[in-house]
């Protein structure tokens, strides 16, 4: 038998036939080069995909941008167009929000990969200090590939997009609304006719459109008081679906 058919002291011999219990990098140790290749690889490939849902966010604010770009050129086109108009165009803005609030927390999974590395891998390396402010971070990622879970609340994302780009939006479109009831097609010398432009020729209470504004303003205004901030990094959010076997395991290691 030659040296390269000779069966490793480590390993029972096997038959040609026989497949293997398990891959093989998982009976040898890892080393440090292989290592640090692995982490340099994820880590090109968490940011590669937290730049691609990053992208993703601008898509649907220039959806509501452009939504609201036109709205507002088919209302104040013709002086006879209805202001209701306007409140079509906010409901729609605000189906964008939620769409981007959504594609924000697959987003932040990426990122919060991302920054866990940078904080625990490549930070230590830059000060050359090779301690990791979290001890369990590499647990922590596992854990995540494994079993994926949001680390930012519906109504966080919802506020921070909010407060980044759609309360300006809203803004302009409750001036608009505004100015298009008072001033077309002809400037409102009562509030009787005001009440009627905002009627929806009688259909509708005029009071709806008020409340509708109302409701919005307070939501916004509920949202940015009492929401919880936006954060990737925060342990409470990583360490929330780790199982009870998972947990005693690193109460041990520490």
């Amino acid at each position: 038998m030659g040296v390269m058919d000779a069966p490793s002291p480590d390993r029972p011999h096997r038959e040609p036939h026989e497949l293997p219990e398990h891959a093989d990098y998982e009976s040898t140790p890892l080393t440090r080069p292989e290592y640090i290749s692995a982490i340099v690889h994820l880590y090109r490939g968490e940011l590669f995909r937290a730049n691609a849902w990053r992208l993703r966010l601008d898509q649907t604010t220039n959806w509501a941008v452009l939504t609201s770009a036109g709205v507002l050129t088919y209302s104040f086109g013709d002086g006879h167009h209805s202001p209701w108009s306007i409140i079509a165009g906010l409901a729609i803005v605000t189906l964008f929000l939620y769409i981007e609030a959504r594609r924000f927390r697959f987003a932040d999974v990426w990122r919060s990969r991302v920054r866990m590395i940078e904080e625990n891998f490549y930070g230590p390396i830059l000060r050359r200090d090779p301690v990791s402010p979290e001890a369990q971070w590499g647990t922590l990622v596992a854990v995540d590939l494994f079993r994926p879970s949001f680390k930012m609340s519906v109504f966080a994302a919802l506020r921070t997009r909010l407060l980044r780009n759609y309360l300006p939006i809203y803004a302009v479109l409750s001036v608009a609304f505004v100015v298009k009831v008072g001033t077309q097609p002809t400037t409102a010398q009562s509030w009787l006719e005001i009440r009627e432009r905002m009627g929806g020729d009688g259909i509708v209470p005029w009071w709806i459109p008020l409340a509708v504004f109302g409701a919005f303003g307070l939501g916004c205004l509920v949202l940015i008081v009492f929401g919880r901030r936006s954060s990737s990094y925060d342990l409470d959010d990583w360490t929330y679906e780790l199982t009870d076997d998972t947990r005693k395991r690193l109460a041990i290691d520490l």
